[in-house]
């Protein structure tokens, strides 16, 4: 649910409090112990930074100086389905583990309805994804068309939006596209003023200087990334670290779409990591539990995180595979 939430809306909070709020209270009900069930919907959330259309992917994309963001959205697909299955996987033997109740089958013609009730919404992926690889329309452009046609679906197909709604929507997006753009322009600065004191440069010199492994620098990277996305939001540390570490990975033989998804992957699960993991509380508050007791649950799903981590860092072919078959 998590995955296909993720492909359509690009934010791992959104995904946990739309699909969390349903699900949690009947996983609860089933007997599924509430903090895992927590863990786990807050860890299944991080598969839509992956997923395209993802925000994250866009930042990045601005960020390291001009990656194309449909070679980005594309490469996203095979790491982010992995993560999904990795995370299955556990939650499955965890179940089994635990004898958790089995889901009674629904009617076949009930399943069908529910489908093509979904059919308008999951065009979306279609309308997206589609446009911006045929080249039809570019990523901002689709943005702009995602918007509308979700207006359209929310105000006329479904009608869970009213027309009085619509100012104060509009003004909600004002604000946080203000937000994001202030980021992006500090940091805009910021990466002038690293490239002029030549930091990247120093830092990349450092690092090469404590080895000549690239194995062991880039497991270097990926540990302080991993430092850093437990006490920084995504989108700062995408910023941020995205110059300082990407003249390093491309010293080694990286190519700057490959490194883009193992930053992305990496900061993701800085979301599930205390003590600012936003997903985390937004988890605990629908799951009414406390942060200190998903982490022990959490556990087995961040080992599985991680094995992901470690293949797309050393299998490039994971993220370049895919694009490298549209052209990109």
């Amino acid at each position: 649910s998590c995955m296909f939430f993720g492909a359509i809306s690009g934010s791992a909070v959104a995904a946990t409090s739309a699909i969390g709020s349903f699900m949690l209270p009947e996983m609860k009900k089933q007997g599924y112990d509430v903090n895992y069930s927590a863990a786990v919907t807050a860890a299944a959330a991080t598969t839509g930074m992956l997923i395209p259309p993802s925000n994250i992917l866009i930042v990045y994309a601005i960020a390291s100086g001009g990656v194309s963001i449909a070679a980005l959205f594309i490469a996203g697909y095979l790491p982010g389905i992995l993560l999904g299955v990795a995370l299955m996987i556990v939650c499955a033997g965890y179940a089994k583990l635990k004898g958790y109740p089995v889901g009674a089958r629904l009617p076949l013609k009930l399943v069908l309805q529910k489908v093509a009730a979904a059919i308008p919404s999951l065009f979306m992926i279609v309308l997206v994804i589609g446009g911006i690889v045929s080249g039809v329309f570019t990523a901002t452009e689709a943005g702009a068309i995602a918007v509308v046609y979700s207006l359209m679906l929310a105000v006329g197909i479904y009608r869970e939006v009213k027309t009085t709604e619509l100012p104060g929507i509009l003004i909600k997006a004002a604000e946080t596209t203000a937000i994001v753009l202030a980021l992006i322009a500090t940091s805009s600065a910021m990466s002038w003023i690293l490239s002029y004191e030549q930091i990247p440069q120093a830092i990349s010199a450092a690092m090469l200087a404590l080895s000549d492994n690239p194995l062991l620098i880039l497991l270097m990277i990926n540990l302080i990334l991993l430092l850093v996305g437990a006490f920084m939001d995504m989108t700062p540390a995408v910023l941020i670290f995205t110059p300082i570490f990407l003249p390093v990975a491309v010293e080694l033989g990286m190519s700057p779409l490959h490194f883009g998804i193992m930053l992305v992957l990496n900061l993701s699960i800085g979301l599930v990591s205390p003590p600012v993991g936003s997903v985390l509380f937004v988890s605990c508050a629908i799951a009414k539990t406390k942060l200190e007791a998903i982490i022990r649950p959490l556990m087995p799903l961040y080992l599985a995180m991680f094995v992901v981590l470690m293949l797309v860092t050393y299998v490039p072919a994971i993220s370049e595979w895919l694009p490298a078959q549209f052209g990109f």
